[in-house]
């Protein structure tokens, strides 16, 4: 299978600070993975790196076998997590999904009737037709989610990358989320995503990177989920209970309560 997204040997941080080192990854055309690991492991330097924002010291990453530097920015889908966005900023979610169709070719500051019916299509595959003209601030985080999802496919890219989609929502709309990027991707899109609910990850990935500061392991949740695993990824005891294709994963560190005396 030809890789999608390919890392070589790559080295990327901040300034003088080193987030991962000879990095080697490849996530292969039409595959949908999923990357997990605690806060602050590096997670969202490895998104920004592949999509080419991050400093790479050294090292290669090639998207469909070109350089990622002389990839369309159309090729590629970006939803950011949902806590960086200024939801006071004065747009409506047909404004938010029409900002994906800026790019640096395009000069006309309106939409083609042609682009309207895009816009409106792809709100109704979605299920955010009805909230088109609502300010962003004034729907639900899931109907938020999906006006960003909407933002990133407008342009029909090759890629998509997500940052902690299922963050912030409730577990309803986690699993919604997770089943719609499920089915975009058996139309054969790839999709790449960062996330920390090994949970959701386990019943709808079919594709896992541990992740902490490079590749602790990658394969099938049921694969590579075992304790020894999860304990070196999040260097902590991990307690997994399985039922059937459910999984139940937990910090096996008790809580300690401050009871009244």
């Amino acid at each position: 299978m030809n890789p999608a997204i390919n890392l070589v040997d790559v080295t990327a941080g901040y300034e003088s600070t080193v987030v991962f080192s000879n990095l080697s990854l490849k996530i292969h055309a039409g595959q949908f993975a999923g990357i997990v690991g605690p806060t602050g492991c590096g997670k969202t330097t490895l998104l920004k790196t592949i999509l080419g924002t991050q400093t790479v010291f050294s090292g290669k990453v090639f998207l469909n076998k070109r350089p990622v530097n002389e990839v369309c920015g159309r090729k590629i889908g970006y939803v950011p997590q949902l806590e960086s966005v200024d939801w006071s900023f004065p747009v409506t979610v047909e404004e938010v999904i029409m900002m994906g169709l800026y790019t640096n070719k395009r000069l006309l500051p309106w939409k083609s009737k042609e682009e309207r019916e895009q816009i409106y299509d792809l709100a109704e595959k979605l299920g955010i037709y009805n909230c088109l003209h609502q300010h962003i601030a004034h729907t639900s985080g899931g109907q938020r989610q999906r006006a960003f999802l909407a933002r990133a496919l407008i342009n029909n890219p090759q890629l998509l990358v997500l940052d902690e989609p299922t963050s912030g929502v409730d577990i309803k709309t986690q699993h919604e989320v997770l089943h719609l990027l499920g089915d975009i991707n058996s139309q054969g899109m790839t999709i790449l995503l960062t996330t920390h609910d090994l949970n959701a990850v386990a019943s709808h990935l079919p594709w896992v990177i541990c992740f902490n500061h490079g590749v602790v392991a990658e394969g099938r949740p049921g694969d590579i989920f075992t304790n020894e695993i999860l304990g070196k990824t999040y260097g902590s005891d991990i307690i997994i209970i399985k039922h059937g294709d459910y999984y139940l994963i937990a910090n096996s560190t008790p809580l300690k309560l401050n009871h009244d005396p």
